[in-house]
């Protein structure tokens, strides 16, 4: 009788005690314990319970000119938020400890990052959502110029030139005849919405430019711009197209790992061919960063009513090649180029090993976790393979895993305490002659 109570009174308090949440001096954090691409930093953790940092802007502050309303992001979702690193995941600031303040921009989120190491040097809502406008243009190109034959000469159709009146074109006529090469250049130096459909028909295959654009999905997730959703090749604005600071880098990285468009992005002008009767004419690269910052290797303007200026750039300086992305900015005090100048200069001015989180590789913030072989430790024992690496992305622990990890440990404890009570009432096991002479005692007694 008195087990039973026992066993009820401890079967009550291991349940309560499950059911009461994991609290933050237990070492545990609303934010995964290790993010997708996580790594050690200087700064402080940024948690749920930390009010965001604000991000340097300009004073007084800048007017923003009335615009259509802002479309509705995706809902927040927490693993996206992470990749990268848990320290991303701030709608504000986030710098290494002692790092110097940088400067003030009208953008309302960006990013500057190492293209070769892949360190993020900090950011401003690194993961918040944002329309891309132009730069969308380079999303197409990590998915599509592989694809392609440069030399191969297409001809124009009607559907091509089917885009936005007054938005930027290279000025493709139709029927018109020119080489993919001079597609790319019309697209990356003069932001051409034509030259983008063109393109994106081509590579799409029997389907079109909706091939395309399944393709540039498939190719976003797969560099780990999980945020990013493209709707338009072009970047003009269509409902459900959304992006962030932390995936234009990833895709950036991803444009300038590739020699051919490096050599587009660095070409001052180029001819477009004549198309008898028309004459034939000469564009501009519009990314003034490339005439006006040392050691500039390219990037890619943008702007729409709805998303504003938006810009990536990228530079090289003593062996160190740097990439700023920025989302939502307005062309006064600074074009979009100038605040990306500066952001640049900021994080040359970086020591080199500053990090506040890093850029995955691509397939790595999709990758599904798998059983690591175990290998054999000196002295005895075993572990995993991936114990001997920083703990993989999949094995963070989200903000209830307390509450399932509690409930676990609640029913082994009951379990625990049955065996013990079960064996104290009946003893340890004897052969059957003993036991009776046993129970006999028990009873005597």
């Amino acid at each position: 009788m008195r087990g039973r109570r026992l066993l009820a009174a401890v079967t009550g308090a291991v349940l309560a005690a499950a059911a009461l949440p994991v609290s933050a001096s237990a070492g545990t954090t609303a934010v995964p314990v290790s993010a997708v691409g996580a790594a050690p930093t200087s700064s402080a953790t940024v948690t749920p319970s930390t009010p965001p940092v604000p991000c340097p802007v300009p004073t007084p502050p800048v007017p923003r000119p009335t615009s259509p309303p802002r479309p509705k992001p995706p809902a927040d979702d927490p693993v996206k938020r992470t990749v990268g690193g848990p320290e991303l995941a701030t709608s504000g600031l986030v710098v290494a400890a002692g790092s110097a303040k940088p400067p003030a921009v009208t953008a309302t989120s960006w990013l500057v990052a190492d293209l070769d190491t892949g360190a993020v040097l900090g950011g401003c809502g690194p993961h918040e959502y944002g329309t891309p406008a132009s730069v969308q243009k380079l999303l197409l190109t990590a998915t599509v110029l592989p694809k392609l034959d440069p030399k191969q000469v297409v001809t124009v159709t009607r559907k091509d030139l089917d885009f936005e009146q007054g938005s930027s074109a290279v000025g493709l006529l139709l029927n018109g005849r020119y080489s993919i090469e001079t597609l790319w250049l019309g697209l990356l130096l003069n932001s051409g919405n034509d030259a983008a459909n063109v393109l994106a028909r081509l590579a799409g295959g029997d389907a079109g430019v909706d091939g395309t654009l399944e393709a540039m999905n498939e190719r976003a997730r797969e560099l780990g711009a999980l945020q990013t959703h493209a709707v338009t090749p072009s970047g003009l604005d269509a409902p459900g197209q959304f992006t962030s600071a932390y995936d234009l880098a990833l895709i950036a990285r991803a444009c300038f790992a590739e020699e051919t468009f490096v050599r587009y992005e660095q070409t001052e002008r180029a001819q477009i061919p004549a198309q008898p009767p028309k004459k034939g004419f000469q564009i501009q690269n519009d990314n003034q960063l490339l005439f006006n910052y040392r050691g500039a290797i390219g990037g890619k303007t943008g702007f729409t009513d709805l998303a504003r200026h938006t810009y990536v750039g990228a530079a090289e300086r003593n062996g160190r090649r740097l990439v700023v992305t920025l989302l939502g900015a307005e062309a006064r005090p600074l074009r979009g180029w100038q605040q990306g100048a500066a952001l640049l200069d900021w994080g040359f001015a970086l020591p080199r090993d500053t990090s506040v989180g890093r850029l995955v590789d691509p397939g790595e913030a999709t990758a599904t976790p798998s059983p690591s072989p175990a290998s054999t430790r000196p002295g005895g024992g075993s572990t995993t393979r991936a114990a001997a690496r920083s703990t993989p992305w999949w094995s963070g622990v989200s903000p209830t895993a307390g509450v399932g990890l509690g409930a676990a440990l609640a029913v082994a404890a009951v379990v625990t305490v049955v065996a013990l009570l079960v064996s104290r009432r009946r003893g340890p096991q004897r052969p059957a002659g003993r036991r009776r002479r046993r129970r006999q005692g028990i009873f005597d007694g």
